[in-house]
């Protein structure tokens, strides 16, 4: 188990407090001190539990983030003891893992070879404690009579992106298909697909749970209807090797190992998360509804309606509750996650990273930790999602 440093878990370490005194009562000894001069304070890495926490969001309120929200909204925060945890959403104007390096925040959501380039670059730790999405959600998508049917035919090609690291499975894509990634035009886009309904570029960046679905909701003026899927190519990234791991709850390493409160904290704060996403995948029509109330109230939020925002809430439990344990890092998805940012060269033969990541990048340890108390609970985590039949409309309104 990677980052087996961890310095205790206040359930696991409660129960072997417990399950000592009661051992020591039993024999007639609860009296003796401890033989070694330490008192029993010493023994039991007494901590005050964190009870405020601030989670760094990647992008603006939407059902992307749901089962934080549900979280917030159903109360699961505070049956772990927090009184305070504050959500904070993103423009583009904050890099999550930025955010959490700086100390501005105690986690963050980021897709994974985003971070991955953070580290490198900047040496700093940072750990992958609950991959929350199992699979990748990002398309490329190109007029129905463009050509471009798969990754192999980019080369030459205006590829539009966001850019701030989404790109980089466009350039694992190609690297695995051995085309040259220099040839590429990389277009930036903003978040809409406006880009392709203007021609500014061959292919946009989309994702499934939005702007593929922001498309859909505009009306053909050839048609007088809304366009439809058979008007587009979709080359989704999961069908090739360039797929990589998306949005995942980052913490501290080092605050991980050195202060068992914040460790402490990542598990009771893993338990409300998870169940927020339990109650997205039995709810999303009221977990939908949640978002949206938070989003029209929130200072800024990308302005969609509240069908897109169901439409969104079944896209993101497709690429959550995949039969795979919830939170677990697979390390098959996260191997390839790797190779692909180490192979990945973009349009200026820059190279994401250029060496594996430490160890300490992702642990399965937390979030299984959580998992197995949820379970000892009562609460019914494993399950799988029935999507939804969306009727899209136009505006998503």
């Amino acid at each position: 188990m990677r980052l087996s440093t961890r310095r205790g878990l206040i359930a696991a370490s409660t129960v072997a407090l417990t399950t000592l005194t009661l051992a020591a009562c039993s024999s007639g000894e609860s009296e003796e001190e401890p033989t070694d001069g330490a008192t029993t304070e010493e023994t039991t890495e007494d901590f005050e539990p964190l009870t405020e926490v601030a989670l760094q969001l990647q992008w603006l309120p939407q059902a992307q983030f749901a089962g934080y929200y549900v979280a917030l909204d159903q109360g699961y925060f505070e049956e772990q003891g927090f009184d305070s945890v504050e959500i904070v959403p993103s423009g583009g104007d904050i890099v999550p893992q930025d955010a959490l390096v700086a100390g501005d925040v105690d986690f963050a959501i980021a897709w994974v070879p985003k971070v991955l380039g953070t580290l490198e670059a900047t040496g700093v730790e940072l750990t992958d404690i609950a991959q929350v999405y199992q699979t990748s959600g990002t398309l490329q998508v190109s007029w129905a009579d463009s050509g471009i049917e798969s990754v192999a035919d980019f080369e030459g090609k205006r590829i539009g992106s966001w850019g701030f690291g989404n790109e980089w499975e466009i350039f694992a894509a190609m690297a695995d298909e051995g085309l040259d990634s220099t040839t590429v035009s990389i277009t930036t886009q903003d978040f809409s697909m406006n880009a392709l309904l203007d021609g500014d570029v061959d292919a946009a960046q989309a994702m499934t749970y939005n702007e593929w679905a922001q498309i859909l909701e505009v009306v053909n003026p050839d048609t007088g209807e809304l366009y439809q899927p058979e008007d587009f190519n979709v080359v989704s990234y999961e069908d090739t090797s360039g797929a990589m791991l998306q949005d995942a709850i980052w913490a501290d390493t080092v605050r991980l190992d050195e202060d068992p409160a914040y460790a402490d904290a990542a598990v009771r704060f893993l338990k409300a998360v998870t169940m927020g996403w339990i109650f997205a995948r039995d709810n999303p029509e009221e977990a939908a509804t949640i978002v949206y109330d938070y989003a029209v109230n929130a200072e800024l939020a990308f302005p969609v309606g509240p069908v897109h925002q169901l439409w969104q809430m079944n896209e993101v439990n497709k690429l959550i509750w995949t039969g795979a344990d919830f939170g677990v890092v697979d390390e098959a998805a996260w191997d390839q996650t790797v190779a692909g940012a180490l192979a990945a060269v973009n349009q200026d033969g820059l190279n994401l990273i250029t060496t594996e990541p430490a160890e300490s990048a992702y642990s399965n340890e937390y979030i299984e930790a959580a998992l197995a108390e949820l379970a000892d609970e009562g609460v019914e985590v494993e399950g799988t999602y029935t999507p939804l039949d969306v009727e899209l409309t136009e505006g998503g309104q």
